[in-house]
């Protein structure tokens, strides 16, 4: 089931948000700066492009650096990558078909928002308490 509902996410939405992502991440690496933006934007797209199967867990080292890169993040990019994401999902909401894939939508929102100090594992390998999407 995973595999088909990937299959349809990619169409439908997975493959534009991908290149959302990856504009942002490029963006992101231009200046030295902002490199570790690049790379967590290069990482949510991936799981952006087949995110069924994975889960967004909190990791429990990230500290007080991640907290201030999250803050810019969203300043600098996290808000106009969550609006993509809400158009997508209600784009998708309007057929039955794609109430599933809008609602993944909105469940990526969160790792849009504050991507630093999370991680993307396989569904069901994270630790109780710390998830935060999925």
């Amino acid at each position: 089931m995973r595999l088909v509902l990937n299959v349809i996410w990619l169409v439908l939405s997975g493959f534009w948000l991908f290149l959302g992502y990856l504009a942002a991440g490029i963006v992101a690496c231009l200046l030295i700066v902002t490199i570790p933006f690049g790379i967590a934007s290069f990482r949510i797209g991936v799981y952006a492009l087949w995110p069924f199967g994975r889960d967004v867990v909190r990791r429990p080292t990230a500290g007080a650096a991640s907290t201030i890169g999250n803050v810019l993040w969203i300043i600098l990019f996290g808000w106009w990558l969550v609006l993509g994401h809400i158009g997508t999902a209600l784009a998708l909401a309007v057929t039955i078909i794609g109430l599933p894939m809008a609602w993944a939508n909105l469940k990526l929102i969160p790792v849009s928002l504050l991507p630093l100090g999370s991680q993307i594992v396989d569904a069901g390998t994270y630790v109780p308490g710390s998830r935060i999407a999925g």
